[in-house]
């Protein structure tokens, strides 16, 4: 239940239990006392008609007449009052009646003959008569002691029992309170407070309330931060090693530099040295503008607000003029070199980056083939896929552009062909003579260009090969 209808509840509760609790007790204490007064209304009566006997004695309403007998009747409980026929007191047991010697008529002669129900008493009065006129009348007073001690002690009780009632529904209260919202408030605030100081935290029970929901998201939060702080540390210690990889690979080729233009300076090389030494310069020096161009990329590929603008090309002679050099290159490198081009549609690209991509993965597979092994290149589409690829057929499973590039020679386990894209990672040291090492970063910056095409790289080794498999999504696809 939702903590918000939980208290409106308990607030519902909290009115209506004293209120029925007060009603119970006032029904049943209300039936009593209906059950009492019939009793008592007719003790009382008997009473009032004995002392009827007595009062209605003519010769008691004279002012000389002696009242003993009468006395002799009266009490706290039993209060009689003799009056004239205009209201003059001739006797009276009521002690508030001594400060009064008449009753106006008015008064005296209302409610007569009715047996009158007060809260403490009952009352009778009744005129006597001589000869057809009013010789006087009498008052009897009968004080309800029982009924008033029975009165204070179920109002006692009734007291009593909504004080416990009152006091069982606050323990409610508080106990429901204290379970429901308390209890999981510090317990909340205490995993906060551990979390807030790098402390070992528990997880909560979750319950179907908001502070259940707050439990849970607070929860979320916390496993979002721990990924995001470990992705962070994860992403420093890259960079840390990245610095230290690229500082490395740098200061090589610039002690080179260094060297040979000291060396040149010095003016003892004879011509032919010296145009080698230069040559040697020039190369070391591609080298490290290659270096830092692939940092540079690397860097602006990592950032959120960098947007790659894609172009619309027709697939065939893009592609065409994108891989149509690698074969001759790769002869010429002394490989074997072998394009298949089969594409009809047209796609989204970025004609730069794309071209990066080739051939940061061409460049991969020179580096890591032997001289006169095999490098294929091939872009194609899902719906006809050549037969020279029918081995890789079960990675042909999305339609759009495939583009393949095999090499030969390197076989890679499975997660070597996951690593492979990590950035700075580095395979075996040992390489062919044609290829020279880098940074790493070239297969890492491949994989972010194509994602940001909505498409995938992934490495596939088997039979002593090794092939890049590169997928891009149809147009209408891409848009959807």
């Amino acid at each position: 239940m939702k903590i918000k209808s939980w208290l409106l509840l308990t607030y519902l509760l909290v009115m209506l239990i004293p209120l029925g609790a007060f009603y119970g007790l006032y029904v049943s204490i209300n039936a009593y006392y209906q059950d009492k007064n019939v009793d008592e209304y007719f003790n009382t009566w008997s009473q009032v008609t004995e002392l009827k006997k007595l009062l209605s004695n003519q010769a008691l309403y004279t002012s000389q007449q002696r009242f003993e007998k009468i006395e002799a009747l009266t009490s706290n409980q039993l209060m009689i009052t003799l009056y004239s026929p205009n209201g003059k007191i001739y006797y009276s047991s009521d002690p508030l009646s001594a400060y009064s010697n008449f009753e106006a008529r008015s008064s005296l002669y209302k409610n007569l003959y009715e047996l009158k129900q007060n809260y403490k008493t009952f009352v009778y009065k009744e005129p006597v008569y001589k000869d057809g006129a009013i010789k006087g009348v009498y008052k009897i007073t009968l004080a309800r002691t029982e009924w008033l001690e029975e009165v204070n002690s179920k109002s006692a009780f009734v007291i009593g029992s909504l004080i416990i009632v009152l006091l069982l529904v606050y323990s409610a209260v508080v106990y429901f309170l204290n379970h429901r919202l308390n209890r999981p408030v510090k317990q909340l605030i205490e995993q906060m407070r551990f979390f807030a100081k790098g402390e070992p935290t528990t997880t909560l029970a979750v319950q179907k309330d908001e502070l259940g929901e707050l439990t849970d998201n607070f929860q979320m939060m916390q496993l979002e931060i721990v990924a995001t702080r470990d992705k962070l540390n994860s992403e420093q210690r890259q960079k840390e090693f990245m610095i230290a990889s690229l500082s490395h690979d740098l200061k090589t080729p610039l002690t080179s530099i260094q060297a040979y233009t000291e060396s040149l300076l010095a003016g003892k090389l004879s011509e032919r040295e010296q145009q080698e030494y230069l040559q040697i310069i020039h190369g070391k020096s591609d080298f490290m503008k290659q270096l830092l161009d692939d940092l540079m990329m690397f860097t602006l590929l990592q950032s959120n607000t960098y947007d790659m603008e894609l172009v619309e090309v027709d697939g065939r002679e893009f592609f065409e003029m994108l891989l149509s050099d690698y074969e001759q290159i790769s002869i010429e490198k002394g490989f074997k070199g072998l394009t298949m081009i089969q594409l009809e549609n047209n796609y989204l690209v970025n004609p730069k980056q794309l071209m990066r991509v080739v051939d940061n993965v061409v460049s991969n597979a020179w580096t890591y083939t032997n001289i006169g092994g095999d490098i294929a290149i091939a872009a194609f589409e899902s719906e006809v896929i050549p037969r020279e690829w029918s081995h890789l057929i079960q990675y042909f499973t999305n339609e759009g552009l495939y583009m393949v590039i095999e090499n030969s020679g390197v076989m890679l386990t499975e997660q070597q062909c996951q690593q492979i894209f990590e950035p700075l990672h580095q395979l075996d040291e040992s390489r062919s003579s044609v290829g020279q090492r880098g940074a790493g970063l070239g297969l890492s910056i491949a994989k972010q260009i194509i994602e940001k095409h909505n498409g995938t790289i992934q490495a596939v080794s088997q039979s002593n090969k090794t092939a890049m498999i590169i997928w891009l999504p149809k147009i209408e696809e891409r848009e959807l």
